[in-house]
């Protein structure tokens, strides 16, 4: 029994040895950092279900706010929207549907463009619902709230209608939470139009 016992030692020993020998092989030399990511890494899905490559907003400043239809901060659509209106050479606002937050946002795609069309006037481009923090969170959520993938910033929304600022780089500048609107000053500063 002891011999059969070592016998499927050394054979376990002598398959192991190739899979961790193999591993270390094709490892580099010196381990570097990943690279950061960037806006422009990102592709999304718009409320009418097309996909849209966020690189296509390269040379611009991005607002990115995740949104909500039944929330005490819904009426900010209408400040975004005026400011995208009046700053939309320089600068993109973009909405994230989101539902994390009270279940503020049941609605579907449909129903959600719907309704911001028709009772703000939403002329700036918004997106398929995502998850925005927590279990499950989107993609472009990861990089906006993970620092070794942005660089600097760890927060996630804490409510409806926080705000990430990217520059003209694609790179993550600023984070806002949902009380700061376009006309705030912190928000006026960091965006320097």
């Amino acid at each position: 029994m002891l011999f059969n016992l070592l016998k499927i030692g050394s054979l376990l020993g002598a398959l192991a040895i190739p899979f961790t020998q193999n591993d270390i092989a094709s490892r580099p030399e010196t381990m570097e950092a990943p690279a950061k990511q960037g806006l422009y890494d990102f592709k999304v899905k718009s409320l009418e279900g097309k996909n849209v490559d966020l690189s296509m907003y390269k040379g611009k400043k991005v607002i990115i706010l995740n949104t909500a239809s039944k929330c005490g901060f819904t009426p900010q659509y209408a400040d975004w929207e005026k400011f995208y209106l009046a700053n939309k050479d320089k600068v993109v606002v973009l909405g994230f549907p989101a539902n994390e937050f009270g279940g503020q946002e049941p609605g579907s795609d449909e129903e959600i463009s719907t309704f911001c069309k028709k009772n703000y006037g939403v002329s700036f481009p918004m997106f398929s619902k995502v998850v925005v923090k927590g279990e499950g969170k989107c993609p472009l959520y990861q990089w906006l709230t993970t620092k070794s993938l942005n660089g600097w910033n760890d927060k996630e929304p804490s409510w409806n209608f926080c705000k990430y600022v990217i520059n003209e780089k694609g790179e993550l500048t600023h984070f806002f939470a949902s009380k700061v609107k376009p006309d705030s000053p912190e928000f006026l500063e960091a965006i320097k139009l």
